[in-house]
């Protein structure tokens, strides 16, 4: 077992009584808004990708919404912030993706000296008008642009915070702006918010979706349309994935340490151990992560597992090919590769070896998958 499989977990919950996200439990894993920018009209034609609609899609209330309404999400970083005024106090914060402004303001609201939200979408008139009405445009300065293309107006900044997260935490590539946001302001020993993530693994049963989802296509009318089948086994889905339907441990495929990390370390290959706590079928693997806030007087952070309260990154699924029959005890094995896609690197390509020799099942097998 490397040294990222023995790290410890931290296990969070929601307190729905204080409005509060903490660390309740530490124990030892089982072996187990965004540099954004307007979608130019130019752009929309057969070459759009998906990047082009990522541009845009941070312009439009409805995906602030639901992240403004992601309690878990949204309350975090309100209470890293308002529980840790000491850390913001006459400091000079980048928010790095700033959407609303949201955090921008909960900085401005403990007595940061200096804050600059950093956004490319049109949200950042938005965020403009919003700092001014709540009477904060002499601590706020909202600048619209690419985190790389920009010039903040100080040499340095003490904190960087964001939101950087994507779905199966990579997706978007957004932690790359940041990385890069820390490289070019921060100063030394300067703090970086959150500055820790994990990436899990499990296994579940869910032979009643991939069913209606995937094997659907086998026979649609009488007629055979099983090449959009095989495309769909391609693309992971995101969805809330009940507990009930876990089948093995959890493992951890992954730790990044934000604060240290370079750019390269998003891409990796991790190998994978996930031991069968009951006998069942397995259609499908399941990621998730969590991020924690090490720096605070008191550790914080949230979970995106499917044992927690549901985030608006819910769980991201990977169906496999064949049905896996499992027995208690037995484990599959394998190793999950992950890369920045070359064409575009805001979306992931996901290569899983998985292999299992049990009483009632044999297989070796090689999956790839493209979040787009």
């Amino acid at each position: 077992m490397n040294d990222e499989q023995k790290a410890s977990k931290i296990k969070f919950e929601y307190s729905s009584e204080d409005n509060e996200i903490e660390e309740i439990t530490r124990g030892t894993v089982s072996e187990e808004d965004s540099a954004m920018c307007d979608l130019d009209a130019s752009l929309i034609g057969a070459d759009q990708t998906s990047a082009d609609y990522y541009f845009d899609s941070y312009s439009h209330f409805g995906i602030h919404e639901e992240m403004l309404k992601d309690e878990v999400r949204t309350k975090t970083y309100q209470n890293v912030i308002y529980k840790n005024s000491f850390l913001f106090k006459d400091k000079i914060v980048l928010d790095v993706g700033a959407g609303t402004g949201i955090l921008s303001l909960f900085c401005a609201k403990v007595g940061a000296k200096h804050v600059y939200a950093v956004e490319c979408s049109q949200m950042a008139e938005m965020a403009q008008e919003i700092v001014k009405a709540n009477g904060f445009s002499n601590v706020i300065t909202v600048l619209k642009g690419k985190i790389e293309e920009i010039e903040l107006p100080v040499p340095q900044v003490d904190i960087i915070i964001s939101e950087w997260m994507g779905y199966f935490l990579l997706y978007e590539n957004m932690l790359n702006t940041v990385l890069y946001a820390r490289d070019k302001w921060l100063v030394n020993n300067g703090l970086v918010l959150p500055d820790k993530a994990a990436l899990y693994l499990t296994a579940i049963e869910d032979a009643e979706y991939k069913e209606d989802k995937i094997d659907f296509w086998n026979n649609v009318y009488g007629f055979d349309m099983s090449c959009i089948r095989k495309q769909s086994m391609m693309e992971p889905l995101v969805d809330s994935v009940d507990q009930k339907q876990i089948v093995t441990n959890c493992q951890l495929l992954k730790t990044m340490n934000i604060s240290k990390m370079t750019m390269g370390d998003a891409s990796f290959t991790a190998p994978f151990k996930l031991t069968a706590e009951r006998d069942d079928y397995i259609h499908a693997l399941v990621a998730y992560f969590d991020v924690s806030f090490t720096q605070c007087h008191k550790l914080t952070g949230f979970s995106t597992g499917p044992k927690s309260r549901v985030t608006h990154w819910k769980q991201t699924v990977l169906y496999l090919e064949d049905v896996v029959t499992i027995c208690q005890g037995e484990t599959i094995t394998g190793s999950m590769t992950v890369a920045q896609n070359k064409k575009n690197p805001r979306d992931i390509d996901i290569t899983v070896k998985y292999a299992l020799s049990g009483r009632r099942c044999a297989i070796s097998r090689t999956q790839s998958y493209k979040m787009r």
